[in-house]
């Protein structure tokens, strides 16, 4: 009996050891289970489709090739065009700023959303994703249960907020996608003849007619894991953010593994964002002779941090291990245009390639890294500048004069429309499209205008910029009964939203108000509902202490 009492008493103590250290267990384990359930060959060569062995007509003469770059959390402040050098102020990114020397910067360029999957759905459909129901990002359903852990074990002020019988209830990752009945400018350019190719991150679904090569991509090289390397690889350098949730949410699910129109999956060759580059040259290489459509979807500089030992050992002069290891991805971003603008010279077909450089939100809070969005308040996750205000560039120098600059409002449902009138293709009139042609205004025409509302919204979280005006409004769930906060900044003489003016501008509040109640009687309810809400510093990073009175809003997905 005695034994028996010692026995339950060990078994007793182990387990309650185990749940309190659950989330650390959860974080060594699952990396291991998800290796052991992946079935990953070693790398295996990409066969693009190749065509024509000679041109009919001259590169000049043909439809132009359009090549979209789009990256992934890069901050504002992450090239050197906008703040005379990235990271601490040393590293420069020359070829994404040369994209603006040789075209057109967009200063008040805007993301979609202020998170990856609906900005992407927007891009790629020139409609508001809010129209068809892709108002969150898909997540593991692992991720708020993570949030929750941590929420146990270590309350903040103010708490993330997780439903978990929601959680529950979610969908597999794969079945949270974009309608396939979507009209993508993959399958607009497909009806005008052009060859299209995907390479990187979808993020817009895997099942029921929603990978890429079932959206009008002719060739897909899928991101299918969110590693740039294993972990333990030698000629990779981690940083890691202890003690984030969506930190070791990646960390935990991650895995290093590519797709091919679908195949098995396997592993990648060398660095991720190196990779993808290798991989675009190739397709410019094989499709050199017809027009063609590129979207190349990098990963960087999206977490988890990991540099390549030889970008982050060209960065010794930066002394932060974690800001080091960030200027080693952007470095590699930028190498990555390099190589695309060196393989449209070779092959003659730069002058009449519409190149377009921008990224799906701003840079995240979560990373720990202070200035990625300065000198706009906010990230990722929020609609304050920081959140959406993103690079914008577009070069194409057979239409497009060189160093041209547009201040006034660019939305990224307008590539949609502007790749379509530069290809002359057709563009659905079944529907209702949001977004304009921005060519007229990188042209200098004279009546060209891109004044109209402009909206974001995600759950309760939304805002409309009107004339320079713009308010942001969203639920304050941690104080129930409490009505929604609301933010007026007028844009046109505060862009960095220094000054609330919602106390002093009630007529103001309430004019956007009644343009965001019109649009929002055009969208529809969101496809699956909306589980964890996670509070968003404006002013500081995730790492840093809360105060009281420090701004946050709560971000619903």
């Amino acid at each position: 009996m005695k034994k028996l009492a010692i026995t339950l008493a060990l078994l007793m103590a182990a387990g309650y050891t185990g749940w309190q250290n659950r989330l650390d267990l959860l974080l060594w384990a699952a990396p291991k289970l998800t290796e052991l359930r992946s079935s990953i060959a070693p790398n295996q060569p990409v066969t693009w489709s190749q065509g024509p062995e000679v041109a009919t007509q001259a590169p000049a003469e043909r439809p132009p090739n359009v090549i979209l770059i789009l990256a992934d959390d890069l901050g504002f402040n992450d090239i050197s065009l906008t703040n005379g050098g990235a990271a601490d102020g040393s590293l420069q990114t020359p070829s994404i700023d040369s994209l603006a020397a040789a075209g057109t910067q967009f200063t008040n360029g805007y993301a979609a959303n202020a998170i990856c999957a609906p900005s992407r759905a927007s891009l790629m459909t020139g409609r508001y994703s809010t129209r068809f129901g892709f108002e969150y990002t898909p997540i593991f359903k692992l991720g708020p249960r993570i949030f929750q852990w941590m929420e146990d074990l270590e309350p903040r002020t103010p708490p993330v907020l997780v439903d978990l019988d929601v959680t529950a209830s979610l969908p597999p990752l794969e079945e949270l996608g974009m309608p396939a009945e979507e009209v993508t400018i993959a399958e607009a350019l497909k009806q005008q003849g052009y060859y299209t190719a995907h390479i990187g991150k979808w993020h817009l679904g895997t099942g029921n007619g929603t990978r890429p090569e079932e959206q009008g991509f002719d060739d897909s090289l899928y991101m299918k894991g969110t590693l740039y390397q294993p972990a333990d690889h030698p000629e990779v350098v981690n940083a890691r953010v202890h003690g984030d949730g969506i930190d070791n949410m990646i960390w935990a699910t991650g895995t290093y593994a590519a797709q091919f129109n679908g195949s098995e999956p396997f592993a990648p060759d060398g660095y991720l964002t190196d990779y993808y580059t290798r991989e675009a040259v190739k397709v410019i290489e094989a499709n050199r002779n017809q027009p063609f459509f590129l979207y190349l979807a990098h990963w960087g500089v999206h977490n988890p941090l990991q540099a390549s030992r030889a970008d982050y050992e060209a960065l010794s002069h930066i002394e932060d291990h974690r800001l080091r290891v960030y200027a080693g991805m952007i470095r590699a971003l930028d190498r990555s245009v390099t190589k695309i603008n060196a393989a449209l010279e070779k092959h003659g077909l730069s002058d009449n390639t519409l190149v377009i450089f921008s990224s799906d939100n701003g840079g995240a809070g979560y990373l720990g890294l202070p200035d990625l969005n300065k000198p706009y308040r906010g990230w990722k996750l929020s609609h304050f500048e920081g959140g959406t205000h993103v690079p914008f560039l577009m070069r194409w120098p057979a239409q497009i004069p060189a160093g041209g600059t547009v201040t006034e409002p660019a939305h990224h449902i307008d590539l949609f429309h502007t790749i379509a009138a530069a290809a002359g293709a057709p563009v659905p009139g079944d529907r209702k499209l949001d977004g304009i042609d921005l060519l007229p205004a990188m042209r200098g025409e004279v009546d060209a205008n891109l004044q109209r509302p402009l909206f974001w919204r995600q759950g309760h979280q939304q805002s409309v910029l009107s004339e320079g005006w713009k308010l942001i409004r969203a639920a304050q769930p941690d104080k129930p009964g409490a009505g929604p906060q609301k933010f007026l900044f007028h844009l046109a003489a505060d862009p960095t939203e220094q000054r609330d003016l919602s106390a002093e501008q009630p007529e103001k509040v309430a004019e956007l108000e009644a343009l965001l109640a019109a649009h929002n009687a055009e969208q529809v309810p969101p496809a699956w509902p909306s589980a964890a809400q996670l509070p968003i510093l404006i002013d500081k990073t995730t790492n840093e202490v809360t105060e009281a009175g420090d701004t946050y809003l709560y971000w619903p997905n």
